[in-house]
């Protein structure tokens, strides 16, 4: 059975309801009670019901994202890697960089042919395409933020995978449409795959995967990077063509990373760093909107997105050309947001015409980023704010599970410049900053942001999306505070997107058909898609009231302590 429950204040947590009954919230006020957006109801579920033990925010997070590799296998995940942007009570502010890193036996030219052309096969499909996973490592990095243990934040996810629950109509439909896939790139048999075809309600029990949670819970980090877990991944690997060894696994190492930080009309600004190109792709296109006073205008009028859209493209040009892993390029950020730098940027727009995307960058291809990532917005009663997006890269990353491990593998190395020019599966350009090197982290697009008034969270926010979340993250924040919309309509609302290359503006469906039609008169490429992202999205306003939302466009949902 399954429930969608449009406004809720309180709400009795139920365990038989954890695996059996998916009670889809969409939408919650509250005040004084801590609150979790995730992907799916039973995440979300899980990290309410460590804030009602006791828990903080990061608690919450690290039960969520373990229950998200169960329940939401397509991009929830331990197999892949992350980004966390923290804010506490007491002002402290903090990033954990999870990404996934190229095994030290990758290199520059490995997914060329003989003909030095790329082959984009291996670097997303198989076990070649797997970077070294690094979300178990974060969630042990977040520990020394948290009031709970790990034995205890894990639990959740062990009974979940241990028992099983009640699989939704679209996660049947996900495993049916991607059953080939499993079968092709796996050489055993796994919990994904049955002679019939999967349905709604059907249950989904994942024993070797709850074996390899109790292993954590049991050995902590080393239960994963190193011992049975670790030689199994490294096994899988020798079945095929991949690269990982126990040494990629046993020396990976979590990132704490300084916030990028910056103001935005009053607000206080927090959000993610390099390798992510977000937080500085939110930065440019929040301020060079800024120059046209964006709040004049209408939300979704042809003014207001011919605005947008032309910030879009500037900063999308310059994450192909600057952007990368800061341990390995020269690091550009704080020239790439200044002023002086922006406002020559922002000298070419008129309100005329399109602008080229020959004007404002040199042609690169760039690579494709997976939309198949998953966000978690939450804050505790106390004022601790968390915002996480997490991914295996594609959907199901590189459709490898481990076999006797159970869990699905990332496909990361394709968010590489696998070859300077060509694009990776979502699209997105790279030169020689995102080019693939041992231990380097790819680039990614991942937003988690928290955004802080007077000192204090005003706005948590984040969406999936591959390439499409800078965009998705921005429209959303310029949602509440330009245009003064609502949680729910900021995070509902149709939206649209750029990234330079292609040169086309991708609307959601329901986009308002006139602004469309006044954009390709001033010489805009239109396409329509199905949805742009699923923000999770939380705002506290000045009297403590929080109104939590989950995105409508897919099962997301909320939980409340």
């Amino acid at each position: 059975m399954k429930k969608i429950i449009i406004a809720f204040i309180l709400f009795s947590y139920s365990v038989s309801a954890q695996y059996t009954d998916i009670n889809i919230i969409k939408e919650v006020k509250v005040k004084n009670k801590g609150v979790v957006v995730s992907a799916h109801p039973l995440a979300s579920e899980a990290g309410a019901k460590i804030l009602k033990m006791g828990g903080n925010a990061y608690d919450a997070i690290v039960s969520t994202q373990y229950a998200l590799a169960v329940v939401y296998p397509q991009a929830g995940n331990i197999g892949g890697g992350g980004f966390l942007v923290g804010v506490k009570n007491n002002g402290e502010k903090f990033t954990l960089d999870y990404r996934e890193t190229a095994p030290k036996n990758a290199s520059k030219n490995m997914y060329l042919n003989k003909n030095g052309k790329a082959d984009t096969n291996l670097s997303q499909n198989g076990r070649l395409a797997v970077g070294v996973p690094g979300s178990v490592a974060g969630f042990f990095a977040t520990l020394k933020h948290c009031n709970i243990p790990m034995e205890k934040l894990i639990q959740p996810a062990i009974d979940l995978a241990e028992k099983g629950f009640a699989i939704t109509e679209q996660e049947a439909r996900l495993l049916n449409s991607n059953k080939e896939y499993f079968q092709k790139y796996n050489m055993t048999s796994n919990a994904f795959v049955k002679n019939e075809i999967w349905k709604s309600g059907d249950i989904l029990k994942q024993k070797d995967l709850a074996e390899t949670l109790k292993l954590i819970q049991k050995s902590g980090l080393k239960g994963f990077y190193e011992g049975k877990t670790a030689q199994l991944l490294v096994s899988e690997m020798k079945k095929e063509n991949g690269i990982i060894t126990l040494d990629d696994l046993k020396n990976y190492k979590v990132a704490e990373r300084k916030p990028l930080e910056f103001d935005y009309k009053g607000n206080h600004v927090v959000s993610m760093p390099l390798p992510s190109s977000g937080g500085i792709l939110l930065a440019q296109m929040l301020k060079m909107s800024d120059y046209e006073n964006l709040e004049k205008y209408q939300q979704n009028s042809t003014q207001a997105v011919q605005i947008m859209v032309e910030a879009e493209r500037r900063a999308f040009a310059d994450r192909a050309e600057y952007m990368g892993d800061p341990d390995f390029i020269q690091d550009k950020t704080a020239y790439l947001i200044s002023d002086d730098y922006l406002k020559n940027r922002w000298k070419s727009f008129n309100f005329i015409k399109a602008t080229p995307s020959s004007d404002v960058g040199k042609i690169i291809s760039q690579p494709k980023e997976s939309t198949e990532t998953t966000h978690i917005s939450v804050i505790d009663k106390n004022g601790n704010a968390a915002s996480v997006t997490t991914t295996l890269n594609g959907l199901y990353g590189s459709k490898v599970v481990v076999s006797g491990a159970g869990f699905f593998l990332n496909n990361e190395m394709d968010d590489f410049s696998i070859k300077p020019g060509v694009p990776n599966m979502f699209g997105a350009v790279g030169g020689e900053a995102n080019a693939i090197q041992p231990n380097k982290r790819m680039l990614s697009s991942m937003t988690p942001t928290i955004i802080l008034k007077n000192g204090k969270p005003y706005i948590v926010v984040g969406t999936p999306g591959g390439t499409t979340i800078p965009t998705s993250v921005y429209q959303s924040i310029v949602n509440v505070i330009d245009f003064k919309l609502n949680t729910n309509i900021a995070v509902n609302s149709p939206k649209f997107h750029h990234q330079w290359l292609p040169e086309t503006v991708a609307f959601e469906k329901n986009f308002p058909e006139a602004t469309i039609k006044d954009l390709e008169k001033l010489g805009y490429k239109a396409e329509k898609v199905n949805q742009l992202g699923r923000t999770e999205m939380i705002v506290i306003d000045d009297n403590g009231n929080i109104h939590a939302v989950a995105d409508g466009r897919g099962d997301d949902s909320v939980g409340v302590e």
